[in-house]
């Protein structure tokens, strides 16, 4: 009987050593494999699945950037008004400075659209060729728009025109 408790202590004791140091040289020899499991599932670099980089913080862009987003939409509330009650031939910079805001708050608008859903991250060729495409669109836009309240009737002129016709 004593001889069987001896066994019965001894035996698990080697047992539980002979698997801690399998375990551990199993442990060791899964960690060198390229393809082992890994909990969570695998992560490939340079895919979506990174994790985005974030921009150094800039008050230009962040804090001011929505400042002023929300001015200039504020703001155009009362100028759209003013620029219609007053005839646009007889106050041309007010014609010029609701042209002028209307395309910039269009290209906020726009650009914003353009980073939520056409990132550079994951439209590598697509997202800086619409982006350009943006910027030369608005370019375009403040010199027609220069050029029709310069050369022209004027903005509120035109559409003052077109809502009575």
């Amino acid at each position: 009987m004593s001889s069987s408790l001896i066994l019965r202590s001894a035996l698990p004791k080697v047992l539980i050593k002979r698997s801690l140091f399998r375990s551990s040289i199993q442990v060791r020899q899964a960690s060198s494999d390229p393809f082992a499991y890994v909990p969570g599932g695998p992560i490939y670099k340079g895919t979506v699945n990174d994790p985005t980089t974030f921009p150094p913080p800039s008050k230009t862009h962040g804090s001011y950037h929505w400042a002023f987003e929300r001015l200039l939409s504020a703001a155009l509330v009362p100028m759209t008004v003013t620029a219609f009650a007053t005839s646009g031939t007889n106050y041309p910079l007010l014609d010029g400075i609701l042209g002028l805001s209307l395309i910039i708050h269009s290209h906020i608008g726009f650009d914003s659209s353009l980073v939520d859903y056409l990132h550079q991250r994951k439209f590598p060729v697509f997202g800086p060729i619409a982006k350009w495409t943006l910027r030369a669109a608005t370019v375009g836009t403040m010199v027609g728009v220069y050029q029709f309240n310069t050369n022209d009737i004027g903005l509120t002129e035109l559409i003052a025109k077109v809502w009575t016709a």
